[in-house]
Parts: C-alpha cells; structure tokens; sequence
C-alpha cells in the first residue's frame, strides 16, 4: 500500500499548522512549524490568496494527514458518512475518530497515530479479546480495548503509558487505566473531537 514516506514535518508546514505527527517532538522547539512557520519550498515564504477550492482541498487534505488515511480510504468514509442519517461532516469525522489506530492514540498508548498504526500492524492489542492487527478496524459501542497479556511488559508501551498517564480520553471511551483496558461507550460526537477542522468544506469538495 502506498504510504507518504517524506519528512512528516513539511506536512505541517504545507497545512500551516501543527498536526501532532511526530509524537514529543511537536511539543518542543525542534518541531519544524517553531522554527519554520511556513510552507515548504522555495516560494514558501510568498504570499497568494486561496481560491474558493483550494481551502476546500487544503482542509481536506489536513484531515486526511491527520488520521493518516489515503485517498481512495477517505472517499469511502466520505461516501459512508454521506448514507448515514446526521450531518456528512459529522458522521464524517466520528467513523475516522472510531479506527482503531486512532483510538489507541486518544487512549495514550502511543504517542503519535503513525506510531498507534505500527504498533495495531504488529498485533499488541485485541477487540472483546480477539487479537486484531489492522489499523482501519472501525471500533463500535460495547466493545472493549485492551493491549495484549504479551505486549504489555514491552518498555515502548509501558512508557507510553506512563508518559500520556495525564492525558484525558475522550468521553466515548471508558478508560481503566488499572487494567489498561478501555470500553466503547457511545458514538463519538462533534463536541468529543478537538481537533481544529472545518468538516463543512470537505463536504462541500466532494459536493461539486
């Protein structure tokens, strides 16, 4: 599968704003956004104004990099999204926030999505006790989250846990950080989902 393979920092560079794709670093002054605040390329310093759908495109593409989804991958969550009751837009983002890679992520077992993606590939968590190692798995209410017996005393794990022991999961899921297990509650909604997104111009992208 094809997979953008370039320094992840100028992705945030071209989106002009910070998408959290290298785990700590972002948070320090080495992150590439810091020290360079502006897009890539040797006419990254210019100035030009955006067409109508060029920030359609742009926010689409934002989004796409946040939860690390390819092209034909996001047109069918679009295409989902759209022949469910509710707000595209919304249901748009509440079937990415509900992959799996994602959700290891919110629930502080990695660092970074790209990490939570790796981390799901090699197999280290299982869904109502089945072991499952593909990233795009669609998390549903009423099933549990748990990392696996074997994976547990992996230092990479154990310190991501204790480094993010502060960070707050979302409230649609039921974190039991005793027992590094974490329930699905609900459907998560526009308000669970913090990220800075515009929802509204993808839908009217894919509209046209």
């Amino acid at each position: 599968m094809a997979r953008y393979t370039e320094a992840v920092c100028r992705i945030c560079r071209r989106e002009k704003q910070k998408l959290f794709l290298k785990g700590d670093r972002c948070y320090t002054d080495k992150c590439a956004m810091e020290r360079r605040p502006y897009a890539p390329g040797q006419h990254g310093q210019g100035r030009s104004k955006a067409s109508e759908y060029a920030t359609q495109l742009r926010e689409k593409q934002k989004v796409r990099k946040y939860y690390g989804v390819l092209e034909s991958q996001f047109r069918k969550y679009f295409e989902l999204a759209d022949k469910k009751p509710g707000k595209t837009g919304t249901n748009l983002l509440s079937i990415l926030e509900t992959r799996l890679d994602n959700t290891i992520y919110r629930l502080g077992f990695a660092m970074s999505r790209a990490e939570a993606r790796q981390l799901v590939n090699h197999a280290h968590f299982t869904v109502d006790g089945r072991k499952v190692n593909i990233p795009s798995y669609l998390v549903k209410p009423g099933q549990v989250i748990s990392i696996r017996e074997a994976s547990r005393d992996l230092d990479k794990i154990k310190a991501n846990v204790e480094n993010n022991a502060s960070r707050t999961p979302p409230k649609w899921l039921d974190y039991d950080a005793a027992n590094l297990t974490a329930k699905v509650v609900a459907v998560p909604e526009r308000d669970d989902i913090d990220l800075p997104i515009e929802e509204q111009l993808i839908v009217e992208l894919y509209s046209k």
